[in-house]
Formats: C-alpha cells, sequence, structure tokens
C-alpha cells in the first residue's frame, strides 16, 4: 500500500513553469511504475506522463513532449512533474498515480492500471 500527496500546482500565465511534486508514503517506493495524469473540466482524465520502476524509462503523451519532464528521486520517495512553456489547454486537476504491475510500454498510460491514486493539484494556466 503507498499513499501519494501532490503539491506545487498553482495559477501561471501562458509561457510560465510549475514543477509538481507527489510524495509518496510506504515502502518500497522503487518498485512502482509512477504516473502523472490529469483532468479538465468537463473533460475526461487523461495520462501525462510515466517513470517506469527499475530502468527509469520515461513516457509522454504526445500533447506535452519537449515541454514536460518527469522524474523521480526514490531516496526522497518522491516523483516530478517539471512542465515548461504552458498553455492554457494545460489546466487541469494533475493526479500522481503509481503501480507495481509489471506492463507493456503501450500500457503506461491505462487509468484502470494504476491501483494508487493521490487527492490531485489544480494548474491553471491564463492567456
Amino acid at each position: 500500500q503507498v499513499q501519494l500527496v501532490e503539491s506545487g500546482g498553482g495559477s501561471v500565465q501562458t509561457g510560465g513553469s510549475l514543477r509538481l511534486s507527489c510524495a509518496a508514503s510506504g515502502r518500497s517506493f522503487g518498485s512502482y511504475t509512477m504516473g502523472w495524469f490529469r483532468q479538465a473540466p468537463g473533460k475526461e482524465r487523461e495520462f501525462v506522463a510515466a517513470i517506469r520502476r527499475g530502468d527509469g524509462t520515461t513516457f509522454y503523451t504526445d500533447s506535452v513532449k519537449g515541454r514536460f519532464t518527469i522524474s523521480r528521486d526514490n531516496v526522497k520517495n518522491t516523483v516530478y512533474l517539471q512542465m515548461n512553456s504552458l498553455k492554457p489547454e494545460d489546466t487541469a486537476v494533475y493526479y500522481c498515480a503509481a503501480k507495481t504491475r509489471i506492463t507493456p510500454a503501450q500500457d503506461m498510460g491505462v487509468m484502470t492500471q494504476y491501483p494508487y491514486w493521490g487527492q490531485g493539484t489544480q494548474v491553471t494556466v491564463s492567456s
């Protein structure tokens, strides 16, 4: 069992940056693949990025490639999402998620495979 707490959300203007953090409690943080998802008002939750357990391979949805970077610190039990060149369409509640199940790369964005979720943090980008 792992508990996840996100922080770092806020309001920025277009082109600005934010760094989200997700602190995990519990044991064996390194055994979890970590993901970031987001949900905009009136829309379904969608995959943003993931970092795989073990080798640290990263995965991104196309709309954030080159702008967002996911990373993890297994000593601090924390995963980060550095968001640069933010756009109004990035406005959403951002959620951290975790899974231990080993899945193929194409399944990194499948929400139902992540049993553990944080409460979310709001990111608002104004034009």
